[in-house]
This record gives structure tokens, C-alpha cells and sequence, in this order.
């Protein structure tokens, strides 16, 4: 037991509990900039950085879950037509789901 909250050390180690790194990917090959926000990070834009192809690219440490995000292309919000399905925020805003294992 983790005296700490009274779950056992191995709940403390799961899936559920572990961060992994998570590869977010937006083609906009005309964009000035390109961001990440995410439920994940209270809806903060997180700048990507562009490559030459004209993808931007983006990595970020998610737990286990189902997150939401939509790209912010030029300041403008942007599904990601590669996500896991398509929900809506709290805002009634048309989001993206990542599913994280």
C-alpha cells in the first residue's frame, strides 16, 4: 500500500497512471503557425513546430484516457481529420478524441 493516498503500489504503476509521449501531426502547408490545445492542457495553446513537408509536428506526454484537442491553424480552430472520433467540449465546440492506451 502507498500510505500516501491508500492505493496499492501497483495501481500507483499502471497504464492508467503512466505518461506516454503522444505524436500530434497537421498538415498546413500555408499556415504562419500552427498550435495544440487540448483538455490535457486547459485549452492552452502549445506552439507546433512546422517541418519542411509542411506538416507541423507537436509531442506531448498524455495519461491513459481519451483526451480532447483541435489544431489552432492561423488562429483558427481545425479537426484533425486523422483522430479517433469527434466529440464536443464544454463550449459545445466541435473537438477531436484522441484515445491514449
Amino acid at each position: 500500500m502507498n500510505a500516501g493516498d491508500g492505493q496499492p503500489d501497483s495501481e500507483l504503476c499502471s497504464a492508467r497512471h503512466s505518461l506516454r509521449p503522444v505524436h500530434f501531426y497537421c498538415r498546413a502547408p500555408q499556415a504562419r503557425s500552427v498550435q495544440l490545445a487540448g483538455d490535457f492542457n486547459h485549452w492552452n495553446p502549445l506552439a507546433m513546430q512546422r517541418r519542411d513537408d509542411g506538416w507541423w509536428f507537436i509531442q506531448v506526454m498524455l495519461i491513459h484516457g481519451h483526451h480532447q484537442y483541435r489544431f489552432l491553424v492561423d488562429g483558427k480552430p481545425v479537426l484533425d481529420p486523422r483522430a479517433a472520433g469527434v466529440g464536443r467540449n464544454q463550449s459545445n465546440e466541435e473537438v477531436s478524441i484522441i484515445a491514449v492506451g
